[in-house]
């Protein structure tokens, strides 16, 4: 009898650590698959947004301040691109970290990086009114012209 409640013991406390290492953040995998933050609230929409070259298509999108929107990349082009929200002060800080940092891959809520013939969504809620972009910080990208203006009515 002992030797069962030792066994259901163990899978129940398995399990709980399952369920644990299963909640919270949803990260980037290795393709730039997926980055949610699982407290976001459900998206109000969702905008494709493609990825080829140096540009993305569209080019400007118009949002609702307060509105939650699912922003679903597909990266058509031969090469890594990324995605970044943010003021035009936070792009310029996000360019310089990029530069000093060659290479790296996004992760959080307001960032992330698609390779080559993947997809990936960011969701993010447009808290105030006013422009914001969404810029592409891979080498030359950005300087080039490849980014998304953002009006928040």
């Amino acid at each position: 009898m002992t030797h069962r409640r030792l066994a259901a013991s163990a899978c129940i406390a398995a399990f709980g650590l399952l369920v644990t290492a299963c909640g919270g953040t949803a990260d980037d995998d290795a393709a730039g698959a997926t980055t949610t933050v699982a407290a976001d609230p459900s998206p109000d929409r969702t905008i494709a947004i493609s990825m080829v070259d140096v540009a993305y298509e569209p080019t400007t999108i118009a949002v609702e301040a307060g509105e939650t929107v699912e922003l679903t990349f597909t990266n058509n082009g031969a090469i890594a691109h990324d995605a970044f929200i943010g003021d035009a002060d936070a792009q310029a800080d996000h360019e310089a970290e990029m530069r000093a940092m060659e290479g790296h891959d996004h992760g959080g809520s307001d960032a992330i990086t698609v390779d080559p013939g993947e997809s990936g969504t960011l969701v993010h809620t447009f808290d105030d009114a006013g422009t914001i972009e969404i810029g592409c910080h891979q080498a030359g990208h950005y300087a080039a012209g490849m980014k998304v203006t953002v009006a928040v009515d």
